[in-house]
């Protein structure tokens, strides 16, 4: 995709670049929206095949964040965090069928002890079926699991959507419909108290229907997939196999689904969204307060179109991980800025809390964005240093046992790959040379100290607040999608460089760490061996 280009944007160093000096006296109004699966690159201003005026018109106003992350690419683990401020191994949730756990603090709670009016309005999706009220909003709409796009679901039955304590029919495209509702709070709220909406979208999540009025749009337009690896390409097992499976290019949820079209009927999907975001702006306008109001869009997680073979989410690769994050904050962020650093889903509560003069509490693993520079590239005088990597987690589920428990760490040169309980390669790519993802590493001598260095940082990032690095799970159900087209790629071979003769050199490798000096060792317990 080429690199975002709008009318007068700046690059900015460490954190962003302020308006004027220090915070209004009023506490903002806040808006958040987040979109289901909208992988990062799905903005007009990055991708022209799109028509995006209202997200380009919010980044040309705003702050772009071109590195933003979540930390579980996967729906409810990603939106725990963001309510959380919090890893997946901390705050539990840790694949689309578990539930909050009793207890757990929510931002939008210290919100609403500071005085605002909070609204929850869309897809809730913590504990599958869940849609009950919480006691975090004043005003609550949402609809139990997924919900759906338009008011009859597959079984020929009207959709409820829960609107505070009742169950309300759905009565329209669901996009829209989640707006009206926002607009209603916005019109019945109390003008004395600041507000803050966390508008929660169902769009964009598969299978996508857009919009009637979106039915024919991107007709004539050229759609680009990605590509799977060559068949000498070093890559895991499990990515060789997934592509034969429900979530591989091969056999897309078990069907011919063809995956040109699939992805014209997500950019289609996704256009109702932008234009609730317009609706929003404009309201903001005529009201009256858009100085004084936040508005933030960001994306769940991202979402693969046959880049490496896949398509869906969960792994670590930059297409399901990465995420559009655009901020509009008025009389604190300068307009038409590009934020460099590394930001992610755990990062928004603690920042939303900060713009509204509200402190976060230490248990975050999340770090506010919010602060104040000296100059491009310096630390700044009123937050610790920035963070230089981010560290991400997968855990592996019952249901869709195509991909493995994956950790990763990124930074700004490497991303670092692992897989836990599988019989399979680590990754190692070099973002700056590669930034599709193609060359895997691992196995390079000039980066075994890179290798190393990124898999203790990793380890040592996925202690939970106990101290203990813990592998969770969930109940068993089905044997879950399992399925393989009888007709196409059968399972894949092991690597070539694991294939080996009796006796050979390298074979005490498993048992010393890597390193420089591995290959030296290897040949002296070779050779004592051999004198035996």
């Amino acid at each position: 995709m080429p690199e975002f280009k709008l009318p007068g944007l700046v690059v900015t160093g460490l954190w962003v670049l302020l308006a004027s000096q220090g915070a209004l006296a009023t506490p903002p109004n806040i808006i958040f929206v987040l979109t289901d699966d909208q992988r990062y690159d799905e903005v007009g201003f990055l991708n022209p095949v799109l028509e995006t005026p209202s997200m380009d018109a919010l980044a040309a106003r705003g702050v772009y964040f071109k590195n933003a992350f979540v930390t579980t690419a996967l729906c409810s683990p990603s939106r725990a965090s963001i309510l959380t401020g919090q890893m997946m191994h901390n705050h539990g949730v840790i694949d689309n069928n578990r539930p909050l756990p009793e207890g757990l603090e929510l931002f939008p709670s210290r919100l609403r002890a500071a005085g605002y009016q909070t609204a929850f309005v869309g897809k809730w999706h913590m504990g599958g079926e869940i849609s009950e009220p919480r006691p975090e909003f004043d005003f609550w709409v949402s609809f139990p699991g997924q919900g759906t796009y338009y008011p009859t679901n597959a079984f020929g039955r009207t959709t409820m959507l829960t609107v505070n304590d009742k169950a309300v029919p759905q009565k329209g495209y669901i996009t829209d419909e989640l707006t009206d509702y926002v607009f209603e709070f916005l019109e019945n709220r109390d003008p004395s108290k600041p507000f803050f909406v966390y508008l929660s979208h169902k769009a964009v999540h598969a299978t996508f229907e857009p919009a009637e009025r979106h039915a024919d749009q991107y007709s004539d337009a050229a759609i680009q997939l990605g590509k799977a690896p060559p068949a000498d390409a070093d890559v895991p097992l499990w990515v060789r196999n997934q592509q034969n499976s429900w979530h591989g290019d091969e056999f897309p949820y078990h069907s011919d689904l063809p995956l040109a079209e699939f992805k014209r009927q997500y950019h289609r999907t996704l256009s109702a969204v932008d234009d609730s975001l317009g609706r929003l702006q404009a309201w903001v306008e005529a009201a009256g307060l858009a100085d004084n109001t936040v508005i933030v869009l960001m994306g769940d997680n991202g979402f693969l179109f046959g880049e490496h073979g896949l398509i869906d989410k969960r792994n670590a690769y930059e297409e399901s991980m990465r995420v559009p994050l655009l901020v509009a904050a008025p009389g604190r962020y300068a307009s038409g800025q590009v934020v460099e650093e590394i930001v992610a889903n755990i990062d928004i509560a603690p920042t939303l809390l900060t713009l509204a003069g509200t402190a976060a509490p230490d248990h975050y693993d999340g770090m506010s964005f919010a602060h104040l520079p000296v100059a491009v590239g310096e630390e700044s005088p009123e937050g610790p240093p920035w963070r230089n990597s981010l560290t991400y987690e997968y855990y592996w589920e019952y249901n869709y046992p195509q991909t493995p428990t994956v950790f990763a760490l990124r930074d700004a040169r490497y991303k670092y790959i692992q897989y836990h309980g599988v019989w399979d390669t680590e990754e190692l790519f070099d973002l700056q040379a590669d930034p599709k993802e193609t060359n895997n590493l691992i196995e390079d001598p000039d980066l075994v100290a890179v290798k190393v260095e990124m898999r203790q940082r990793l380890y040592a990032s996925l202690q939970n607040n106990a101290g203990e690095n813990v592998i969770p799970y969930a109940a068993k159900y089905n044997q879950g999608a399992v399925f393989r087209h009888a007709d196409r790629s059968p399972a894949a071979e092991f690597p070539h460089k694991w294939l080996r003769r009796a006796r050979a050199p390298d074979r005490w490798e498993h048992v010393l760490p890597d390193g420089p000096q591995k290959p030296a060792q290897l040949k002296v317990i070779d050779q004592v061996l051999r004198d035996r």
